[in-house]
């Protein structure tokens, strides 16, 4: 099911496409009848993107190299298999995730797969990806910022700093993990026990230079994330190989990374 927006933004699309007499609709057409759409704008903006600059290069790459009809009564407007990809890539995102609505942003992600595409030849020219994009819908990562916000975060700094609350600029890693080294410092780590010879098959592991990933497999509560935080103290108090002494142990938190997301195969 099509959400109201991106009915609209479609309907928009194939509007502008005949009143052009255009014979087909593109890719290139849908996204510039996207970037009216205040999610798919704010999205783009967030990611470095002109919004003038992108819009005017569309519609000259659109009024240079599509074919025009003679008689737009006798030849309705056909999508192009790029067109009809990005709509079927969106509407099998949707699915998989267990949605009902395809929305405006799905379909702007879904446009970043049609790599031959002038539309992801514009959107790269100005340094916008796919993962840029993501992060920003999924988490609210965004690249950058317009003045106005960078006014706004200058005059907030201090009252963020008495109250502790998460900027969104914060580090993926200090809003999605948990250093286990700096836990182990303040003394919120309790002294592993009987686990000595797993957490020195660790780190020999760790000091390998290849095949050095170690798996701790083992079901709920039999100890895998102790030797995890038995590893971290050990990297504190300085009891590993010199390889290991400024590594530091991040615990991810999955509950978190994955709450509200919507693009969970990219994380």
């Amino acid at each position: 099911m099509l959400s109201k927006e991106l009915e609209f933004a479609i309907n928009a699309a194939f509007t502008g496409a005949r009143a052009k007499r255009h014979e087909f609709i593109t890719v290139e057409h849908l996204l510039l009848a996207l970037l009216d759409n205040a999610l798919v704008a704010d999205a783009l903006r967030s990611c470095g993107a002109d919004l003038a600059q992108l819009g005017r290069e569309l519609r000259e790459y659109i009024d240079s190299h599509t074919p025009v009809v003679d008689d737009p009564e006798q030849h309705d407007v056909q999508p192009t298999l790029g067109f009809q990809r990005v709509l079927q890539r969106a509407f099998f995102h949707v699915q998989s995730a267990g949605k009902k609505e395809v929305t405006a942003l799905n379909v702007l992600v879904a446009i970043f797969s049609e790599q031959e595409a002038q539309a992801v030849f514009l959107l790269n020219k100005q340094s916008v990806t796919r993962l840029d994009v993501v992060n920003y819908i999924s988490h609210g990562i965004r690249k950058v910022h317009d003045h106005e916000e960078e006014d706004d975060a200058s005059a907030a700094a201090e009252s963020n700093e008495n109250n502790g609350d998460q900027d969104e600029n914060a580090s993926p890693l200090d809003l999605y993990a948990a250093n286990l080294n700096a836990r182990a410092r303040k003394g919120r780590i309790d002294p592993l026990i009987g686990r000595d010879s797993e957490v020195e098959r660790v780190v020999q592991i760790l000091c390998r230079r290849r095949k050095n990933n170690p798996l701790l497999v083992g079901d709920p509560g039999v100890g895998k994330s102790a030797i995890a935080e038995g590893l971290a103290k050990r990297i504190v108090d300085g009891d590993v190989p010199e390889v290991l002494k400024d590594c530091t142990i991040f615990q991810l938190d999955m509950g978190t990374l994955l709450a509200g997301t919507r693009y969970r195969g990219d994380f």
